[in-house]
């Protein structure tokens, strides 16, 4: 067992846990979780590890490491314990001739948490494909199958799982489509990347290989040799303003439902803070990534304080700039932003 919560984190941080379990089977990890409860303990779930940030003093209870497993296809859906690492699932729904997730290929983390952030890339969000799921309350210490309707998807990648510990996700299926050919391409940067304009159709496999190669080239798939990989991936959340301050006018926009959806990578970058800044900041252990500035990464010998003090010095810079405040994409426990 893991001597601390650092060795199960992308970023490879956070302290020490009073307890810890791993669940090998959905059953199991039911039980584990209903046990901890019925004790009074806090229980923090982790799976890949790749959007979580924990404290230097560590979780005081029940870190139960998610490693149930079980893929089946079956028709044009696939079924996916939560266990089941993410990028495996959607290079095996390639394999087996189903279209629809190669957009979200090379994601870190596990199945299991895709619901949770609604995580989307490329133009694809999770809930565009997602049919069911089994959830287990811990309230009412039920099993139940969900639909897509109850998990509470909406703006800003939100989900009902995103601010609760309420639900355990066990496993989840997404309907897919028996073909070849890619899901029309909706984000111009992978357009231009295969050479088609947006709207266009090309061999799923041709979009899987480009995402991978996009994502690699921001630091976005893990490399136990890259230290721009030690990260959450991206930090911060891409505001949505109801208007865009003058000073921010410049900055990339989109529309979205509940305003105007800006770049905060741009934000960054002009307020001041290029690739690699922070190795002059503090000690000088971590640092934005040299591919991609809305990564925070640990450059060797970090710690959760030495990411928050640069977190909290961005987005005080980003505030000073444009008057807008970044928030933080991942999950913090513990520990918070000065």
């Amino acid at each position: 067992m893991p001597t601390a919560i650092s060795e199960l984190t992308t970023m490879r941080l956070g302290g020490p846990a009073r307890e810890f379990a791993v669940a090998t089977t959905s059953d199991e990890l039911g039980a584990v979780v209903r046990d901890a409860d019925a004790s009074g303990t806090p229980v923090l779930l982790v799976g890949g590890g790749s959007n979580l940030v924990v404290s230097d003093d560590g979780f005081d209870g029940l870190v139960v490491k998610v490693e149930t497993s079980g893929l089946r296809v079956d028709g044009n859906s696939i079924s996916v314990a939560a266990g089941e690492r993410w990028d495996a699932v959607v290079a095996t729904s390639l394999s087996e001739g189903l279209a629809g997730l190669e957009a979200l290929s090379g994601i870190p983390g596990l199945a299991g948490a895709t619901p949770v952030q609604n995580v989307g890339a490329y133009g694809t969000v999770t809930s565009d494909v997602l049919d069911s799921l089994t959830v287990y309350d811990r309230e009412t210490s039920n099993t139940e199958v969900w639909t897509p309707d109850q998990c509470g998807f909406g703006l800003h990648r939100q989900s009902i799982f995103k601010h609760s510990t309420r639900y355990v996700i066990l496993d989840t299926t997404m309907s897919l489509r028996r073909s070849r050919s890619s899901d029309p391409v909706r984000y111009a940067g992978l357009a231009e990347r295969l050479g088609v304009t947006v709207g266009d159709t090309v061999p799923a496999a041709e979009v899987r290989d480009a995402v991978l190669d996009l994502r690699g080239q921001k630091g976005m798939v893990l490399d136990a040799e890259d230290h721009d990989t030690w990260s959450v991936g991206s930090f911060f959340l891409n505001p949505v303003l109801t208007t865009v301050p003058e000073t921010a006018s410049r900055a990339p926009q989109y529309p979205d439902p509940s305003g105007i959806k800006i770049h905060a990578a741009w934000l960054i970058q002009n307020a001041g803070f290029a690739h690699g800044y922070g190795t002059e900041f503090g000690n000088g252990t971590v640092s934005l990534s040299t591919k991609h500035v809305l990564a925070i990464t640990n450059r060797g010998g970090a710690t959760t304080a030495d990411v928050m003090a640069l977190a909290s010095h961005i987005r005080d810079g980003v505030r000073a700039e444009f008057g807008i405040t970044l928030v933080p994409e991942c999950d913090l426990v513990g520990c918070s932003l000065s």
